[in-house]
């Protein structure tokens, strides 16, 4: 006997089943199944994973769906061919787009209008005799012989009644019998887990779930036997199931992408458009002497773009450039479409690969089986302009945004789990917070130990289990960050789309993993905060110095730009402000554009892995010469020697071991893929041996090897850091030239970077610029320059609407507010009590009040309720003033904090300057005139926490006090041991020894101490990165 299970659920019917597509796509091919239908309800989202999962595991997959429509039982359906496969899409898309995010609104009229190609399964309730003969008998009138009733038992005491009621069924409705399992889990081990799954999903515990809970573990997928000997009774039923496999002969293989075509004018096919487009951008890059190499490289990029039938796709990314700039969005293309001649030349990228010496096989070539990838980033403010361009122009049935899935990761699984099994909320909680943020730490257990939970009961036992099985398992879909499909027919017949949660925007059922397993393009339009950084600071330096500034006009190769970056003055500066970066740079020291180019992308765990750092950093300060064999010079040279890049890797294979450009391309997927971290080692014998043959010797190619195994762990793409460095550049020179405006625009294109805006405001003060407070005569609802100096706007203040800000400013154009009394009877109409007692809390109002006790004291006074105007209203209020005491300036900074996030009246912890120098604990501007390897007691706020992932579970930390930053460095054990202080204070004082360095200053920590109870109540937040 060979079976065909027909009702297998996956995870991906959210909170329902227990299995992940592959999981029950390898159980299948195990058992020796002829055939699996993934039939999720309401979705196909989980059909890529599950077709992927065949190329390893051979087993014919059937696509299908459970549909559960609102006004007739639900179906299992399966896919005969193409057309049938559009209208399932369609039919999903229908009840999706017509329901709120992640429901489904199905109706039987639309199961009356969709019904080709597909195959149809009556479903019975699993555990209930109550499907109707009249509903039976519908399905049967819509589907005719397509149709079928579903016979599914589970070893139940009450089987042989469920078989005889479906015999009954299927011989008055006439709907043939046919076996299948309603599978939801692949193995019976996963009984558990669907049972928390589905206590979460309504929202119970699994002891009050009762009958909602499965009986027993039978929905899993049987064996062969198992089956036979179940239906023995009605053996015609498991034959129907081989008859229905071989009628569903559709596949994902046969989905045809193609791209929209009106972009090119009349008279014109796109490739020719495109060829237009590309020669008369290279004229202007060129300013008409195109060189030969760049036209070389035009005709066999345009030619290949034209054997792959790819040009409309790079005409749509080039209309969407063309509409930003039209609309003076800042854009410009990265990643590997940098390395291409005709991106350079259309305008979608800024970086010339010529001049860089890029790769254009990184991008795109005949060989390789891969859609191209172009990222495109725009301000970050205004990208939904775009987005809502491509759906106007394409329509909603065209243009989708992709998916995101969201999985559980450790604190969402913890705290699942925890309710489902009916854990305290207290508990809960303790466990929750035990966790680190996204990531499970090793010593999981003991977090939970510690915080009160018996892991020895058989309770703990399944939370350990459940909690790390949970892990990884999608819980909804999400949208994209801003990858575009379009299609040039319906995108509903090529994936189902549905709502997103923001208003405006819809999203297919695929992820980016998805569509690039299917060679479904899509166009990346990414939003950067320092874009909108970038154009703001170029609209203050026009208003205030009225020099206009350009991405293209900045002067280049500034020297005095690289000695501030040299220096590691880098707060706000793009992709070099981190901590990791800003050590990094007294070392490398760069001084061209092309040692940013370097500094982006060293700075990264591929190299770091690949022990690329430090050679590369000896040759460069010449403490060793460049080793580079002279076939390796042209690709190494301008490294020293190091392969930085992965597209140095590619060349490397190519040169010194043979590759063809196709093998290369495939090292490089190797290399990209650090999910799978062993996949690059199946290149190391080809490779070695290529290298040998060329007369290498075995320790230079095991060299190589290493290296590119490194980039396993993420490596950075030089066309990708080519162009982040032209950002890099322009933020650089602006910090350094236009330091005022640069830091308003920073402040108003929040949230944004690595630094809280109140570290931002520091390093412009301690670089001598003046900042003025908000200040309800004076503050628009953003940072200004004001005279030279920097004014904070509204929305620096925590809670404050920008509708209320934008009231006062056109309030204040009839003349400023004479006093509290004038302020508070021009705006008391227009903006609410509580906002004018936010601005009182904040001192906004501190020119119009003696102190800030009195403004809110006045601002308490205004009536929150309206009520009917009087002849009186116009009237000074003649209510005796109160006389209350002014605050103490500990106090004032305590208030500056908690409203603003920040004081320009001092530093939390400069009132207690003398305790702590009593103690012998040294100030941030101390450290730097310290001996290194001494020991040292810092104090300060907690600025942020960072683990990056090559740190060998080291946690970086910086610290603030009132003379600047710490730089600290945690180990593990530190970290575990002092773990309250390390997880939940944002105030700390730290012991342990100085490092440094080549100008480089970090403590690493040995012992820790909470400040926080000698700050009183100042409220402090870290900004977080693991």
């Amino acid at each position: 006997m060979l079976y065909a299970e027909l009702h297998c659920l996956t995870n991906f019917s959210f909170l329902c089943a227990a299995s992940h597509p592959d999981e029950v796509v390898i159980r299948a091919a195990q058992l020796g199944y002829s055939a699996l239908a993934i039939t999720d309800i309401n979705t196909v989202a989980g059909i890529v994973r599950a077709n992927t999962a065949t190329k390893d595991h051979p087993l014919h997959l059937i696509v299908g769906s459970e549909l559960r429509p609102v006004d007739a039982p639900p179906i299992v359906v399966w896919v005969k061919d193409r057309q049938g496969y559009g209208n399932l899409c369609r039919l999903i898309t229908l009840g999706r787009r017509r329901a709120p995010k992640g429901e489904c609104h199905l109706t039987f009229d639309d199961i009356v209008r969709h019904t080709g190609g597909l195959l149809a399964g009556v479903a019975p309730p699993p555990h209930a005799e109550t499907l109707s003969l009249a509903d039976a008998r519908r399905y049967r009138d819509l589907f005719g012989e397509s149709a079928y009733l579903l016979a599914e038992l589970h070893q139940g005491p009450h089987d042989q009644r469920r078989l005889d009621w479906l015999q009954h069924l299927s011989q008055e409705a006439e709907l043939p019998l046919v076996a299948a399992g309603n599978v939801l889990f692949h193995d019976p081990e996963r009984k558990p887990l669907q049972d928390v799954l589905t206590a979460i999903r309504l929202r119970t515990t699994v002891a009050l779930a009762g009958e909602s809970l499965e009986p027993n573990a039978q929905r899993h997928l049987r064996s062969q036997a198992d089956i036979q000997a179940i239906y023995a009774d009605i053996p015609e039923a498991l034959e129907r199931t081989r008859l229905i496999a071989r009628q569903c002969t559709f596949s994902l293989s046969e989905l045809r992408y193609e791209y929209p075509e009106e972009l090119a004018p009349p008279g014109l096919t796109p490739i020719q458009h495109l060829r237009n487009l590309a020669w008369s951008g290279a004229h202007e890059r060129y300013s008409g002497d195109i060189p030969g190499l760049v036209r070389e490289l035009l005709h066999r990029e345009l030619d290949i773009i034209e054997d792959l039938r790819y040009e409309p796709f790079f005409l749509t990314v080039w209309d969407v450039v063309r509409f930003a700039r039209s609309r003076g969005i800042l854009c410009q293309g990265r990643g590997s479409a940098a390395n291409s001649t005709v991106c350079y030349c259309l305008g979608v990228t800024a970086v010339d690969p010529v001049q860089v010496g890029l790769l254009f096989e990184r991008f795109m070539s005949k060989e390789r089986n891969e859609a191209p990838d172009i990222d495109v980033d725009f301000e970050h403010e205004r990208r939904e302009e775009v987005l809502q361009y491509l759906y106007e122009k394409y329509g909603r049935d065209r243009a989708g945004l992709a998916a995101v899935t969201i999985t559980y990761r450790p604190r969402s699984a913890i705290r699942d789990v925890g309710k489902a099994l009916g854990f305290s909320l207290d508990l809960v909680d303790r466990l929750a917070k035990s966790s680190d943020h996204y990531r499970a730490s090793e010593d999981f257990v003991s977090r939970c130990r510690e915080a009160g939970l018996d892991i020895q009961s058989p309770l703990g036992q399944w939370f350990l289990l459940l909690v790390t099985t949970l892990q990884g398992f999608p819980r909804h879909l999400s949208q994209h960050v801003g990858g575009m499909v379009i299609t040039r027919g319906p995108l509903d017949e090529l994936v189902p789309i549905e709502n997103a949660s923001m208003e405006g925007r819809t999203v297919v059922q695929w992820n980016k993993d998805d569509l690039d397993d299917l060679g479904i393009l899509k166009v990346d339009c990414l939003a950067l905060g320092m874009l909108t950084a970038i154009r703001k600071c170029f609209e203050l330096v026009q208003k205030t110095r009225g020099r206009a500034l350009t991405l293209a006009n900045i002067p280049q190769e500034d020297p005095s730009v690289y000695d501030m970056i040299c220096r590691a003055d880098t707060m706000g500066v793009f992709q070099i402000e981190s901590r990791a970066q800003m050590a990094m740079l007294p070392r490398l020291k760069p001084r061209t554009y092309y040692d940013l180019v370097i500094e982006v992308a060293i700075v990264r765990p591929g190299p770091i892995q690949g022990n690329m750092v430090h050679p590369y950093l000896r040759r460069r300060a010449g403490l060793e010469e460049p080793k580079c064999p002279d076939i390796l010079r042209p690709i190494l040279g301008k490294t020293l020697g190091v392969s930085l890049f992965q597209e140095q890797c590619m060349q490397i294979a190519m040169v010194a071991a043979d590759f063809t450009a196709a093998e290369a391309d495939e090292l490089r997927r190797a290399m990209g893929a650090w999910r799978r971290p062993g996949l690059i080692d199946q290149y190391r014998e080809k490779l070695l041996k290529g290298m040998l043959k060329k007369g290498f010797s075995l320790e230079f190619a095991e060299q190589i090897f290493q290296q590119i195994r490194g980039f396993g762990e993420y490596g950075f793409p030089e066309a990708h850091a080519a162009s982040f460095a032209l950002l890099v550049y322009v933020s650089a020179w602006l910090k350094h030239h236009c330091l005022v405006e640069f830091t308003a625009a920073m402040l108003n294109s929040q949230p944004m970077g690595f630094y809280a805006p109140a570290q931002l405001i520091q390093n412009a003060r301690r670089q001598q610029v003046t900042v003025l407070p908000v200040d309800v005569n004076a503050s628009d609802w953003d940072s200004t320059v004001e005279e030279g100096q920097l004014r904070l706007g509204f929305r620096m203040i925590k809670g404050i609407h920008q509708a209320a800000a934008l009231a006062i400013v056109e309030l204040r154009a009839a003349g400023p507010f004479a006093s509290m009394p004038d302020f508070l009877r021009r705006a008391a109409p227009l903006v609410p009590p509580p906002q004018i007692e936010l601005l009182a809390e904040a001192d906004a109002l501190a020119r119009l009040n003696r102190s800030r006790r009195d403004a809110v004291w006045n601002a308490l006074s205004i009536e929150s309720r309206p009520r009917q105007q009087t002849l009186f209203d116009d009237l000074p209020l003649d209510e005796p003033e109160a006389t209350l005491p002014v605050m103490s300036a500990e106090e004032e900074v305590r208030f500056d904090y908690n409203l603003t996030g920040l004081s320009l009246r001092s530093h939390p912890v400069a009132f207690h300057r003398e305790e702590l120098d009593r103690r012998g604990i040294l100030s941030a501007a101390a450290l730097p005139g310290t001996q290194d390897d001494s020991p040292v007691t810092v104090a300060g706020i907690v600025l942020m926490r960072q683990r990056p992932a090559t740190a060998k579970e080291i946690t970086f930390v910086t610290l603030e006090d009132e003379t600047g930053t710490i730089n600290l460095i945690v180990h593990i054990g530190t970290w575990t041991r002092f773990r309250q202080i390390t997880r939940h204070s944002q105030a700390w004082i730290v012991q342990g020894k100085l490092q440094n360095k080549e100008g480089v200053v970090h403590v690493v920590v040995e012992r820790l101490e909470d400040l926080t109870p000698m700050l009183a109540s100042v409220i402090l937040k870290s900004r977080d990165f693991h």
